[in-house]
């Protein structure tokens, strides 16, 4: 009997999984396993090479050309195995066989995450006194009465129960806490300083952060950090406040680096962080970023008015404090923008490039960059975090004391950092840049800035706020938030084909039924559905609406293009072509 090893290669998103068998004989009944589960497929090939037999356990035989053998094959890869790597099929060519030309491999990092109402306190903790009141009771007799009393009498204590820090456990004695001028004078900033000066840790203040910092703010801070020995950093604030401290660190730790050593190629060198850094608290007062969960860090380099970062597992906090008490007094607007970037993390990780398919494979672990493409475990936070902007985002826009509603969404800008932190975002996010970067005429509305610039939920989520949320109409202002969702209906439309079943069910997550859908209207329902989500959020009509027009759609694309760290995660290869078109689309959304 001859033995005919076959063997089925089949791309999916966790990996390319192969099916193999042996078949004794011409015409056999060849069971096939899955690499990644162990389940098994019936399959039929003559043993002398002939064509292939495909049958279901039990059924009948049926002769087929190779095109039908390959969508049979898929068709009960998908019906009847279940696992991660099966169960969001990317119809997207085979990996390269022969050498390994992409990458084989996924590695998860976060930061620590601790999440509770109040938590903000526990950076510093305090000395609570509490006072002790014991009653004791004594017996006694009088001299005029055979009957016995009772007497009381009260002792009081004063006790101190000793909190320890987060601080103190890990042995800071001199700390860079960094802030910006707002929030210096704000409540989180004021408890932080507050429980650092009673427990009398030495600690210097940075507060000269700038919103969507620049270059020249990173070297700022740098310096800064650079002027003491630290050897603990504080991060109170934003995004902007955080990917600034992240920046400080990396570099007060590599003291003989040029700034464009790290700095993501090919605006700079992108060499590897080799080093430990000192540990970094972030204390996110924003929902939306998710930068106290990842390891990178965003600002604009003036040199070529491009968007651009560092990107490293070394810069993720050390632990990241969630206090869903900030959110409370967040504007409206401030809420929804914030929203739509947590929106926008979940989509494009679940969507971006499998992991599997990126290139090129590195030749030292420490090469493989943070954002990876999507892979088992990113698609499980990026896809509970869409669950969660559905159900709660729009409660959270329109109702700033609805906690429910408010502490959600803080929680779900926390699970889709962790995802795309570790997947990566791709279109929606590499086009946002240049189109902050270009705003002219447009102000949005409930925030508050020193200087013209492009937000990225950067008005603090304190009461005392509120009434400072005025600007000057002379200031170009676009939330970061804005500059990423406007684009999302173009951009999911045009990737949907490469896998539609991740779009449909992103569809399904957001409210769309897609019972009766082909996969061929996958990107269009998606995109009908994003519309409408934005629609009810009152989202400006698309980039014609923020003061842009078909004249600028160049600058726009030559903006995207040197965005590469982002935009090779799409899962559908572009040309300077398909985003002008993606723009065209864009500049109207209803």
């Amino acid at each position: 009997m001859r033995l005919s090893r076959l063997w089925v290669q089949i791309p999916t998103s966790g990996s390319s999984v192969r099916l193999s068998g042996f078949c004794p004989g011409p015409r056999p009944h060849a069971y096939f396993r899955c690499s990644y589960c162990d389940s098994r497929t019936l399959i039929l090939k003559d043993g002398g090479g002939g064509p292939f037999w495909v049958g279901a356990a039990g059924g009948s035989d049926n002769m087929a050309g190779r095109d039908r053998i390959v969508h049979l094959l898929k068709q009960l890869e998908r019906a009847a195995c279940r696992c991660p790597a099966h169960s969001h099929t990317f119809h997207q060519g085979a990996a390269a066989a022969g050498g390994r030309k992409t990458d084989y491999a996924f590695e998860m990092a976060s930061s620590n995450i601790r999440y509770g109402a109040g938590v903000s306190a526990e950076v510093g903790m305090v000395t609570t006194f509490f006072i002790i009141i014991i009653i004791t009771a004594s017996r006694g007799r009088t001299r005029t009465r055979t009957r016995t009393r009772t007497r009381t009498r009260l002792n009081v204590q004063k006790e101190a129960l000793q909190h320890r820090s987060d601080l103190q456990n890990l042995g800071a004695q001199n700390v860079c806490l960094m802030t910006d001028r707002t929030l210096t004078r704000l409540p989180p900033m004021q408890a932080v300083l507050e429980s650092l000066v009673r427990n009398r840790v030495r600690f210097q203040v940075f507060d000269d952060v700038r919103v969507e910092p620049t270059d020249s703010s990173f070297k700022e801070a740098i310096s800064f950090a650079k002027t003491d020995s630290f050897d603990v950093f504080v991060a109170v604030g934003g995004g902007s406040v955080i990917d600034t401290c992240k920046a400080a660190n990396l570099y007060s730790c590599h003291p003989d680096a040029d700034f464009l050593d790290f700095v993501n190629a090919p605006i700079g060198k992108g060499r590897p962080v080799t080093r430990a850094l000192k540990p970094l608290i972030a204390v996110p007062t924003t929902a939306g970023t998710g930068s106290e969960t990842t390891g990178v860090a965003i600002f604009d380099y003036e040199p070529l008015k491009a968007k651009t970062g560092i990107a490293s597992r070394a810069l993720r906090p050390t632990l990241g404090i969630v206090d869903p008490l900030h959110t409370l007094s967040m504007p409206e607007r401030v809420a929804a923008n914030s929203g739509f970037d947590v929106l926008c993390h979940a989509l494009e990780s679940y969507t971006a490039l499998p992991y599997s398919q990126r290139a090129p494979c590195p030749t030292n672990p420490i090469n493989r960059p943070a954002y990876q493409g999507s892979n088992p475990i990113s698609d499980v936070w990026s896809r509970h975090a869409l669950s969660v902007v559905s159900k709660y985002m729009k409660r959270a826009v329109r109702d700033s004391e609805d906690l429910e509603a408010r502490s959600s969404m803080h929680l779900a800008s926390v699970f889709a950092g962790i995802g795309f932190g570790n997947a990566g975002v791709h279109l929606c996010h590499g086009m946002s840049y240049p189109i902050a970067g270009n705003v002219k005429t447009h102000t949005a509305r409930g925030y508050s800035v020193e200087h013209p610039l492009v937000v990225r939920h950067a008005v603090y989520i304190i009461p005392d706020l509120r009434p400072a949320c005025r600007f000057n109409a002379s200031v170009s202002l676009q939330p970061h938030g804005l500059s990423v969702v406007l684009t999302a209906p173009a951009v999911f439309s045009f990737t949907a084909p490469m896998c539609p079943e991740r779009h449909l069910e992103a569809a399904e997550i957001l409210g769309a039924d897609v019972r009766q859908v082909k996969r061929a209207d996958a990107g269009a329902v998606l995109a009908d559905t994003l519309r409408r989500f934005l629609f009810d959020l009152q989202v400006e009509d698309g980039l014609g609406a923020v003061g842009y027009d078909k004249d600028d759609i160049p600058a726009l694309v030559k903006g995207t293009l040197p965005q590469e760290r982002v935009t090779k995660l799409s899962p559908r290869a572009h040309t300077e072509e398909d985003l002008s078109r993606l723009f065209e689309t864009s500049m109207k959304l209803y």
